[in-house]
């Protein structure tokens, strides 16, 4: 049964289906999005066919399609399109509904503390190389974040990080305890929250901060492009 399939359907259905929605209106930054998604997209298969390559994690064909791009499945692949854009829908939604940016007075003291800690359990780490990776390189995309952003987008990315982890849990907790996504596990601290590895917390927030950067920044640009000052 194509149970990965099913679980990217289930994972874009009603986002998709509410960009619609009047006070949202999120397929307006379809422009935008797009090429966030499109980018992230490219950068993440390029790591995940690198660490399928390694048997670093891999996949249970009873569970796919069986289409695959080199070693990834179809519903791979699709779920570098589904999870992004579910993922910035509720980021765009908490924006419009929750107009307080409730944790920015937060966000400083979060990602300062974050950084090192990061950056200390991958050395340490070093040849868990799911952990190593993971947990460098969100370390390096939150101080790039912070470069170009300072903390103008942070406490909304913290929040809506925070929300996404319940459909993270319902669907990741499906992938994992099939398990439709199998793991190597002397490349990972071997930490569960039931049956997901803690690295794939940091992964989904490194993917989704690395999206709304882009996503952001193409709005901002946008916005300048298509700036017209009042006659005087």
């Amino acid at each position: 049964m194509p149970l990965y399939l099913y679980l990217n359907i289930f994972t874009i259905l009603f986002p998709l289906l509410l960009s619609f929605d009047k006070k949202v209106a999120f397929y307006k930054n379809w422009p935008c999005l797009w090429p966030a998604i499109v980018i992230n997209a490219v950068l993440f298969m390029i790591w995940d066919e690198l660490f399928t390559q390694a048997g670093i994690w891999g996949f249970n064909p009873e569970y796919l399609v069986g289409i695959y791009l080199f070693n990834l499945p179809l519903e791979e692949v699709l779920f570098f399109i589904t999870v992004p854009y579910a993922c910035v829908f509720i980021y765009e939604c908490l924006n419009a509904y929750i107009t307080k940016d409730l944790l920015q007075p937060y966000t400083k003291a979060i990602t300062f503390a974050l950084i090192p800690v990061l950056l200390l359990l991958a050395v340490f780490n070093l040849e868990k190389l799911y952990t190593s990776i993971t947990f460098t390189l969100l370390a390096v995309m939150l101080g790039v974040h912070y470069y170009f952003f300072n903390t103008q987008r942070l406490g909304r990315f913290y929040l809506a990080y925070i929300v996404h982890l319940v459909p993270f849990l319902l669907v990741n907790g499906v992938l994992t305890y099939l398990p439709i996504v199998w793991y190597n596990n002397s490349h990972n601290l071997s930490l569960r929250i039931v049956s997901i590895p803690v690295e794939d917390t940091m992964y989904s927030m490194l993917m989704l901060l690395l999206t709304i950067s882009i996503y952001e920044g193409l709005k901002q640009r946008f916005a300048v492009k298509h700036y017209q000052p009042l006659a005087v």
